[in-house]
């Protein structure tokens, strides 16, 4: 018989002073309760217990035998208590990776902000517009934008995200505003980490291969070198939105804009997802129902600069 298995028996009869009271508790028979007691009894040559039809007493032996083995149980409780709230709670190395722009505006303040309440844990935010493999380069977490392509991560819609074709209303003045994306074609595109404008028609999403002058793997950059009237750039909201209130820049097409457009937390599927991941992605979830969250950004450019 497994030897803290009889020790367990003990120690209720001892605390319950009854068998059939300790069978109760641990949900076993009066007679599996007195088999262990026995076999408890001969592996430590010594009598524990007088049973009478009435009560159970202990000896002196098993008197001081109760006191060790509550100590050891009170102890084992413990230790499962602890370990099961340390299983629970967010602990380790959480690695995220995102976006170079949308993480330095946003993610990284509400991972920081959720730092504050996860005194067990660690983060590693890498900023970079490459798609990293989660799996292979050991990542727990992504914010990936835009569409997302078929895969077998898990993934979670945190937010909409719409995108604008914008240039400057002098730019637009002087070679015109394209109609159509024949039209869009004949324009000077400033591309960024994303040569591939998307675009919806007749319910049907299509892919514009953008083409120009102008490259950089820059959100920041793309949208300076509008402001400056070098061309059309395709950016989302959170960068070009207070230009465009402003009158700075002037979005065209918006008929064609897709709606599947959205801020997503991709994970690796996983039977138990880590607490860890958990508690971040219900956070951001959290962070992104405020309808505020694209003004927590402070990063303003201005034309020329």
């Amino acid at each position: 018989m497994h030897r803290w298995e009889s020790i367990e028996a003990f120690i209720e009869v001892a605390r319950l002073g009854s068998l059939s009271a300790a069978a109760t508790k641990l949900r076993v028979s009066s007679s599996h309760i007195s088999r262990l007691l026995s076999h408890l009894e001969q592996r430590l040559n010594t009598q524990l217990l007088v049973r009478t039809t009435r009560r159970v007493t202990l000896t002196e032996s098993g008197q001081w035998f109760f006191e060790q083995s509550q100590i050891l149980a009170d102890g084992f409780t413990d230790a499962e208590q602890q370990i099961t709230s340390f299983s629970n709670e967010p602990h380790g190395l959480l690695r995220v990776s995102c976006g170079s722009i949308f993480g330095e505006r946003y993610i990284g303040p509400m991972l920081t902000d959720f730092m504050q309440q996860q005194p067990r844990l660690s983060l590693e935010l890498n900023l970079t517009n490459r798609s990293v493999d989660l799996i292979n380069e050991g990542y727990d977490l992504a914010i990936r934008l835009g569409v997302l392509k078929d895969s077998n991560l898990v993934a979670r819609r945190l937010s909409d995200r719409r995108e604008y074709v914008v240039a400057t209303p002098d730019y637009f003045a002087a070679k015109g505003t394209p109609l159509s994306l024949s039209e869009l074609a004949q324009h000077n595109c400033l591309r960024g980490s994303n040569t591939n404008w998307g675009f919806c028609i007749e319910g049907e999403r299509k892919e514009f291969r953008a083409k120009g002058n102008w490259h950089a793997n820059s959100g920041v950059l793309v949208l300076r070198a509008a402001l400056q009237g070098l061309g059309v750039a395709c950016l989302p909201d959170y960068i070009v939105q207070p230009h465009l209130n402003s009158g700075t820049l002037v979005s065209v097409l918006d008929e064609l804009r897709c709606q599947d457009n959205a801020v997503w937390a991709v994970y690796p599927r996983s039977r138990h997802l880590s607490p860890k991941v958990r508690h971040c992605i219900d956070y951001l979830v959290e962070a992104f129902e405020n309808p505020d969250w694209r003004n927590l950004d402070r990063l303003q450019i201005t034309p020329g600069s």
